[in-house]
């Protein structure tokens, strides 16, 4: 039976810091890139993603030396994910929250732990803790702030243009912090 807790986990890493391709024209191939000073998250999304497929080989490729990418085949990537390997970029795709994720309080807690260890920061800002998730796909930043709105948190979103008109978002939750980061389990090492 398929954990849906886990692979709303693996969703929200995937659309953090993950893409699909399909380079032998056979399999989707997941892959997630990690720096590799965060060894607790590299073991638990490998965990999650074994969990998900145990038949499914899950390997780690050295980019560099401070990355890695975690790798894993499956037919069954893009069905579970909502986006295509051939599709182009996720900013193209406009890639979004799956929606059996945005209508279960315990998916949607999985996935926002997923998307901020991979988009999102813990940070100080005058003796408060905050947290931000940072994206350049406004649908995506639109559901971010909805979903943690819906689990009780407010939170702002702001928009931020650069110098060569690249607009970035980023939702930041700066008041009940504490219950925010307990919710989702969230830890960044």
């Amino acid at each position: 039976m398929l954990n849906k807790k886990l692979l709303a986990y693996i969703a929200g890493v995937a659309i953090g810091d993950g893409n699909l391709s399909n380079p032998n024209g056979r399999a989707t191939r997941l892959r997630i890139t990690c720096d590799k000073k965060y060894e607790n998250i590299i073991e638990e999304i490998v965990a999650s993603i074994k969990t998900l497929l145990p038949n499914n080989r899950v390997s780690l490729i050295k980019r560099s030396d401070n990355c890695l990418d975690i790798s894993c085949y499956s037919n069954k990537w893009e069905k579970w994910l909502g986006w295509q390997a051939d599709g182009g970029s996720k900013m193209k795709q406009n890639i979004s929250i799956p929606l059996w994720i945005k209508h279960n309080k315990n998916y949607a807690t999985r996935c926002l732990k997923g998307l901020m260890q991979t988009d999102g920061s813990i940070y100080t800002d005058r003796k408060y803790k905050m947290v931000n998730f940072v994206t350049a796909i406004p649908r995506l930043a639109a559901e971010v702030k909805e979903t943690i709105t819906q689990l009780g948190f407010p939170c702002h979103l702001y928009v931020f243009e650069n110098k060569n008109s690249q607009t970035k978002y980023t939702v930041r939750v700066s008041k009940k912090t504490e219950n925010f980061i307990n919710l989702i389990g969230l830890y960044k090492n």
